[in-house]
C-alpha cells in the first residue's frame, strides 16, 4: 500500500484485498497486551455483489460497510462465529474485504486459550477462528483500523514478497464464479488445498 492508509481503503475492495496481504493486524487487549497476526488471506465483496452483505442497500446491520473507509465492519454469523471486514471504498458505497486468516506473531498464549488449542496452525486459519484469537465480536463494529488504539492495521516492510494467488470465494451460495478470494500460499491460510489457483 503505497500511499496514506486511509486513501488507500478508499478504493474498491478488489484493488485493496491483495494489497492487504502480507500486512500486519494488531489487537490491543483490556490488560495492554498486544496480538498482532500477518494478513495471509482475504476476500473482496463489493455492493452490486449478490454476495455481499450490502447488496441490498443500507441497513441498521450493515451501516459500518457503508464508509468512512478504514474502518472494522464485524458481523455475527450461523450464530456462532464473528468475522472481520476492512471497509474499503469511497463513503456511501458498501464494500469490504473479509479477513479469513492469519499468521499468528504475537500474543499466541493468548489467542491459544481464546480458541482452546495449542495448535498454532489453527488459531488464526479462517475467519470465525481469527476474529475469536483475536478477542473481536460486534462491540468492535465500526472500530478505526487507521487511528484507533483497540484494533489497527500496521504496515510491515520486513513483510517478505510472495506470489499472490486468486480464485473463487468459499462459504458462499452466489457469486462463486467471481475470482475474488486472495492468498499467499503456506500452511496459514484457510484452506489447505485452495482451488485452481491463479497467479496474479
Amino acid at each position: 500500500m503505497p500511499r496514506s492508509l486511509r486513501r488507500a481503503f478508499a478504493r474498491s475492495a478488489k484493488e485493496v484485498a491483495p494489497e492487504l496481504l502480507g500486512q500486519v493486524l494488531a489487537r490491543r487487549l483490556s490488560d495492554g497486551r498486544v496480538l498482532r497476526a500477518r494478513i495471509v488471506e482475504t476476500e473482496a465483496y463489493e455492493q452490486d455483489d449478490p454476495a455481499s452483505h450490502a447488496y441490498r442497500g443500507r441497513t441498521p446491520r450493515v451501516r459500518v460497510m457503508f464508509g468512512p473507509p478504514g474502518h472494522l465492519y464485524v458481523y455475527f454469523t450461523y450464530g456462532m462465529h464473528h468475522c472481520m471486514n476492512v471497509v474499503t471504498g469511497p463513503k456511501g458505497t458498501g464494500s469490504a474485504v473479509l479477513l479469513r486468516a492469519a499468521q499468528p506473531l504475537e500474543g499466541m498464549d493468548r489467542m491459544s486459550v481464546r480458541r482452546g488449542t495449542d495448535r498454532i496452525l489453527d488459531l488464526c486459519r479462517g475467519p470465525g477462528r481469527f476474529a475469536q484469537a483475536f478477542e473481536v465480536d460486534r462491540s468492535l463494529d465500526g472500530a478505526d483500523l487507521v487511528r484507533g488504539s483497540e484494533i489497527w492495521i500496521e504496515r510491515d516492510p520486513t513483510a517478505v514478497s510472495a506470489i499472490v494467488r486468486s480464485g473463487p470465494r468459499v462459504g458462499i451460495r452466489v457469486g462463486t464464479d467471481r475470482p475474488w478470494r486472495f492468498w499467499i500460499d503456506g500452511p496459514w491460510v484457510s484452506l489447505s488445498r485452495p482451488a485452481a489457483p491463479s497467479p496474479r
